[in-house]
């Protein structure tokens, strides 16, 4: 009787077959399927999961995937498609064979006489097809996100997340570019950060704590240490919101700067969306490819309207009156979206003077225009992926805003460590924070902020 299994030694893959008592091992130098195609006429050996089987008598081929992509691997012998047969998508298989070039196959190469090791058999039939795209229509996503760890195999479904990973990249070496810092601030809290209902509560060794719903207090706490600062971590935010751009959890990229004005605010944030989009387009051309994605039309400097104007403009054409109203409304922010697209040659606009009314605490309000706070909204694509505003430094008026927005002081456990930073000398400064799922269903032109993440947590969904 022969046995044989499948290891990996120093990164090389060994079949060892035990024949009482001998041994026997086999090294295979193992390739990518990025590199086939440079490895013409020369024997090569791969490993990855079956993500694809033909087995038609005539024509017998399968598709191997790994971390690179996928290999065709042409079958013909009997005795190597005996070993796939009653195998299903997902089997680890090693293959050894001829690299054949062939311009219709994934990558301009194939594998030829090849021979199969079985590492990790799949006898159980998949859920659903990961070999070809999965519908992303509105109906099925519930079907999408309930096979999702299996989903996710497939290749569109990869493609989504390195671009995503691509632009948290982007963003991250851009502002170290810019002499920021990067830190992590504690998701848990003693209590809300700002305010409102929306938090998630939980038991803390017998007290009460939440989780955070942003790293608001901590980012400006830190301009006072490093100046400039930021971090790319998890928000937690308990509405009961079920729409395309709601979730509970989410990734923001939290940025803050200190010594800046508003239009050096403004201006950094527009360098960023433009650096990004470079970044992607050409870094992951090859999935943005497979999501027919377009690039976004922006200008160096990204254009400014006043929500005013905005509703002014929005109410003259639509005859839908908005005039007066506190915020935007989802068709108006895509309307703003089309008309700066079709007018100012940009898919992207900063939203500015917001009603001070609606303004946290924290914000700064204009010395000469104090009913309006210097606020903004970054619209991208119709959908709002950043808010940002210049933040009150001077201790007496934000103790004194404070008081009048929260009806705390600042001796309250909630505000006294994140006031003692300004009490000891802050400089002017403010900040934004950017949704990183948002950002990413823009840039690639999905319809759901869910389709940008990888396990969706939201009023109806826990698990997977």
């Amino acid at each position: 009787m022969c046995d044989e299994a499948v290891v990996t030694v120093n990164g090389k893959w060994e079949s060892l077959e035990f024949d009482n008592p001998s041994v026997t091992i086999v090294r295979m130098d193992r390739i990518l399927s990025r590199d086939v195609a440079g490895h013409a006429g020369k024997k090569a050996t791969l490993q990855g999961w079956l993500h694809k089987k033909r087995l038609l008598g005539r024509l017998n081929f399968i598709l191997l995937r790994d971390r690179s992509g996928v290999t065709q691997i042409v079958v013909e012998d009997e005795a190597e498609i005996k070993k796939l047969h009653g195998l299903h998508i997902g089997t680890v298989l090693v293959v050894s064979g001829t690299v054949v070039a062939e311009k219709r196959a994934p990558g301009g190469a194939e594998i030829r006489d090849p021979k199969i090791t079985v590492a990790v058999p799949v006898t159980d039939e998949p859920p659903i097809e990961i070999d070809k795209p999965l519908s992303h229509k509105s109906a099925n996503l519930d079907t999408l996100f309930d096979n999702r760890v299996i989903g996710l195999r497939n290749l569109r479904e990869q493609a989504i997340f390195k671009v995503q990973a691509a632009v948290k990249e982007a963003i991250r070496q851009y502002l170290f570019s810019q002499d920021f810092v990067e830190f992590n601030s504690p998701k848990l809290l003693p209590g809300a950060t700002e305010g409102g209902a929306d938090v998630f509560k939980l038991d803390y060794f017998g007290k009460e704590a939440t989780l955070a719903q942003s790293a608001q207090f901590y980012k400006q706490i830190m301009v006072g240490v490093y100046e400039r600062a930021f971090e790319i971590n998890p928000t937690y935010r308990a509405e009961p919101s079920a729409t395309t751009r709601h979730m509970t959890e989410f990734i923001t990229i939290d940025v803050e700067m200190g010594f800046i004005d508003f239009n050096e605010l403004l201006d950094l944030l527009s360098n960023l969306l433009n650096v990004v989009v470079d970044n992607v387009w050409k870094n992951k051309a090859q999935e943005l490819k497979l999501w027919e994605a377009k690039r976004p039309v922006l200008p160096a400097t990204i254009p400014t309207m006043t929500m005013a104007e905005i509703h002014e403009r929005y109410s003259k054409d639509t005859g839908e009156n908005s005039v007066g109203e506190k915020d935007l409304r989802p068709d108006e922010e895509r309307w703003i979206c089309e008309y700066t697209a079709k007018n100012l040659k940009s898919q992207a606009v900063f939203v500015t003077q917001w009603p001070a009314s609606e303004a946290k605490f924290y914000h700064k309000l204009y010395d000469d225009k104090p009913k309006l706070a210097e606020r903004f909204d970054l619209l991208f694509r119709g959908v709002e992926i950043a808010t940002g505003s210049l933040r009150e430094h001077r201790y007496d008026k934000l103790v004194k805003q404070l008081k009048d927005k929260t009806g705390s002081g600042p001796d309250a456990p909630g505000f006294k460590y994140f006031l003692q930073a300004f009490r000891y000398g802050m400089p002017p400064h403010g900040g934004f924070g950017m949704g990183l799922e948002r950002l990413t269903e823009k840039i690639i032109g999905l319809s759901n902020v869910k389709e940008a993440t990888l396990f969706p947590r939201d009023i109806n969904r826990l698990t997977p």
